[in-house]
């Protein structure tokens, strides 16, 4: 995220700890020295490489490995088995070290973008989400406080569609597959929210985060979840009469509803749902919050 190349050092948990060391030392020590080796070229390239990062450019938000490209690499294993297990008598997994094999296998490196945004000039967060505004100063992400109330024309989000773990990982019920809706409004901000340049050193942070399509945004761990909760609605009881007269007096609404009755058999046959269908394309339908990403973009 701070354009630094970063690894992960996995010594194997059931490998003896002296020789987890020792690798984990020596693999350090290696890396050292290609740091002390190529220091002007890594510096050279960490340059180059924000360049793909300015203010209009596209940006893959989405991404899949590309099965079409690979290298081959040799693959040393031992010859996986079955055998009863003398605790369930049941066949269990094991590896017969009498049995190496080595087996050349196709390595994917290359991954291709499935969807795009555009990156923003600026970004902007209100004051009131404090989360985010925290985050952003603990990593040292370069913000200026709006000086008075503004009025300023922004792209903002609708969260169209997302989808939740069904276990918490980390403490999160973390989403995923999220989709959202773009449009355009002036909208005024208050003094004290901020402005938030991408044309700094730590844009790929500030794209990651605020954008609720990226795979570990601030949106899909939960930063946001009081804008999922639909706060206003409706007695049915007391709706239907008001449904009715509205689809008497809104040629083009009862126009829509009937088509999507004839397409939608399930709808059709759901009383329920095609009041709520109704409600939700009413005039009293005005939940502006509701879905509403409060974070907005200046392109």
């Amino acid at each position: 995220m701070f354009n630094s190349l970063g690894t992960v050092p996995e010594t194997h948990m059931l490998k003896p700890y002296d020789k987890r060391v020792d690798a984990t030392y020596k693999y350090m020590l290696v890396n050292l020295q290609n740091l002390d080796k190529d220091y002007k070229k890594i510096k050279q390239l960490r340059i180059e490489n924000l360049k793909q990062y300015k203010a209009g450019k596209q940006y893959g938000i989405r991404w899949k490995i590309d099965s079409t490209k690979y290298s081959t690499m040799d693959f040393k294993g031992y010859e996986g088995k079955y055998k009863p297990s003398e605790i369930s008598g049941k066949e269990r997994l094991f590896y017969d070290r009498n049995k190496p094999f080595t087996k050349n296998i196709k390595l994917f490196t290359t991954a291709v973008p499935t969807g795009y945004i555009t990156i923003p000039k600026y970004y902007v967060i209100p004051q009131s989400q404090y989360r985010v505004i925290d985050e952003f100063k603990r990593n040292q992400i370069q913000m200026k406080p709006i000086q008075k109330d503004s009025t300023i024309a922004v792209e903002s989000y609708k969260i169209n569609d997302f989808k939740t773990v069904k276990n918490p990982y980390e403490g999160h019920y973390s989403h995923f597959e999220t989709t959202v809706d773009k449009s355009n409004h002036k909208l005024t901000f208050s003094a004290g929210d901020y402005i938030v340049p991408t044309n700094q050193e730590g844009v790929k942070y500030i794209i990651e985060t605020l954008e609720p399509e990226a795979l570990d945004s601030f949106f899909n761990w939960n930063f946001f979840d009081g804008i999922l909760a639909q706060k206003e609605y409706y007695s049915a009881y007391i709706f239907e009469d008001t449904a009715a007269e509205l689809l008497k007096k809104d040629k083009d609404l009862k126009q829509k509803f009937e088509a999507k009755k004839a397409s939608d058999k399930k709808f059709a046959d759901d009383g329920t749902a095609q009041l709520d269908w109704v409600y939700r394309n009413s005039p009293y339908f005005e939940e502006k919050t509701y879905r509403q990403y409060p974070i907005y973009r200046i392109l």
